[in-house]
């Protein structure tokens, strides 16, 4: 059975850090493309950042560039979110996500986690 399990969500002030990580079970995942996208009350699920570790390639969106750092392990089948700077803006349910190509549609995603929130305070 294939499981992503989001961790490490929480309280954090603005200009703050908080370390989301996910663990990926139930296959080889080392191929595939994963994400972290947000949802913030209100609207639409959106992209924050991808890796693809074969080919080397990470993205971000616009808004977390320079701040956020995705970083993927194969040994631990983890893929990590490190948040810096913090903003409230930033609050939000952050999901993990597994695809088989790089993407920022949430569409182009198989596999999901349940979410962990993330509350910034300014």
């Amino acid at each position: 059975q294939v499981q992503l399990v989001e961790s490490g969500g929480g309280l954090a002030q603005a200009g703050g850090s908080l370390r989301l990580s996910c663990a990926a079970s139930g296959r080889d995942f080392t191929t595939y493309a994963m994400a972290w996208f947000r949802q913030a009350p209100g609207k639409e699920r959106e992209f924050v950042a991808v890796t693809l570790q074969s080919a080397d390639i990470t993205m971000y969106t616009d808004s977390v560039k320079g701040r956020f750092t995705i970083s993927k392990d194969n040994a631990k089948n983890t893929v990590d979110l490190q948040m810096n700077s913090l903003k409230p803006e930033d609050t939000a349910v952050y999901y993990c996500a597994a695809g088989l190509r790089l993407a920022e549609t949430s569409h182009s995603y198989i596999y999901w986690g349940q979410g962990t929130q993330v509350t910034v305070s300014s």
